[in-house]
């Protein structure tokens, strides 16, 4: 259905959420529509946040919220969903939108087969009553659902419309971009002729991708990367755990803006830890760019600073290739806590490809890569 269509049906005006291929028509009409709007719009660092915003709207307003998200980020509104919006707690409505990754009967990532499989079956025992749009849905039935879900609505219960592939389309064209001139596939490529053979965490997405294509690309064994498929801004934390338990070897993570915004949490327990051998590198191009080019608040945020309040020993930007190969070599001669924003383009190849190895595959590798160090 078209997607302008489902929001003249919802009829709510305050959208929040995290954005999602699968709800890649939803973002762009938003984008179009109001850009990034405190009023109307808010792109949240996670998606407990976003429902903490939509309930938060709603005290104010007393009007019903949308909070969009893909189904791996069920998680992350278990809590706020369970204890704050319940009706048996406060009792506040909202309306989400979740795109449908790893659907039963339709090839997929790894990372997303079994979020597939719970996603009905999550919000259903939260008490969440659902509804699925796939791309023979008339816009009569999402009509006829949403009438029922008023009703729940208005016993400050919650309601989800589940996104299949290609169940929202949008006409309009929206382009994301930024000044930098970096191009982040060549900066992964230098910092990976850096690190060697040194362990190697990669964030989700593009990045990941990139990193193994090099790897493929020269040759080389990809045992030296732990590529992080899923579990979108916990990277860093894998990083800290191997640096940690690998005090004898350099430690490299090699981070998203979206992924780190998403638990910054973790940057203040890596800095009070402050592990003599761990690199974390920042790849910041302002978008959550795997799932469609949407920015994140990376763009306006200090990330240096924030490193450095949080403990870390060494942190700097770099937004050119003198300056990155500068800092990476520093930072391995360092020998101390590092942190490296490198500021980037939005856009990578349209024939990117993906890892030809199993995640199982990756672990077993990575884990055998590990046991030559102390």
């Amino acid at each position: 259905m078209k997607t302008e269509k489902l929001f003249e049906i919802i009829g709510s005006e305050f959208y929040s959420g995290v954005p999602d291929s699968r709800l890649k028509a939803l973002c762009n009409f938003l984008m179009d529509k109001y850009g990034i709007d405190k009023n109307h719009h808010i792109i949240a660092a996670n998606e407990g946040n976003c429902l903490a915003l939509a309930a938060g709207y709603h005290l104010a307003t007393g009007k019903v919220p949308v909070v969009y998200m893909q189904n791996s980020g069920e998680g992350n509104i278990i809590n706020p969903l369970a204890s704050l919006v319940n009706d048996k707690v406060y009792a506040i409505p909202v309306v989400f939108i979740i795109g449908w990754r790893g659907e039963p009967g339709i090839h997929d990532e790894p990372q997303h087969i079994y979020q597939g499989i719970v996603t009905e079956k999550l919000m259903q025992d939260m008490d969440v009553k659902t509804f699925v749009i796939g791309k023979d849905t008339t816009d009569e039935e999402v009509n006829k659902a949403m009438e029922t879900f008023r009703k729940e609505l208005a016993k400050g219960k919650q309601a989800a419309f589940i996104i299949r592939e290609g169940g929202l389309s949008f006409d309009g064209k929206v382009k994301y971009d930024n000044n930098y001139s970096l191009n982040r596939e060549e900066v992964i490529k230098h910092i990976a002729a850096v690190t060697g053979s040194d362990p190697v965490i990669s964030t989700t997405g593009k990045i990941s991708r990139e990193l193994f294509e090099y790897r493929t690309e020269k040759g080389m064994d990809h045992g030296t990367d732990f590529l992080t498929v899923g579990s979108m801004g916990h990277c860093s934390s894998i990083a800290l755990g191997v640096a940690l338990n690998k005090p004898g070897v350099r430690v490299w993570c090699i981070d998203g803006d979206g992924a780190a915004l998403m638990h910054m949490g973790a940057m203040a327990v890596i800095g009070t830890n402050a592990p003599s051998n761990l690199i974390h590198i920042v790849i910041n191009n302002g978008a959550h760019e795997t799932v469609g080019g949407m920015p994140t608040v990376a763009g306006s945020v200090d990330l240096v600073s924030i490193a450095k309040a949080c403990g870390y020993k060494r942190a700097v930007s770099v937004s050119d290739m003198d300056s990155l190969d500068s800092e990476l070599k520093s930072a391995k001669d360092a020998g101390e806590l590092s942190f490296i924003e490198v500021k980037c383009q939005v856009g990578a190849r349209p024939d990117l490809g993906r890892p030809t190895t199993t995640a199982l595959e990756n672990k077993e590798n990575f884990m055998r890569h590990l046991e030559q160090f102390t």
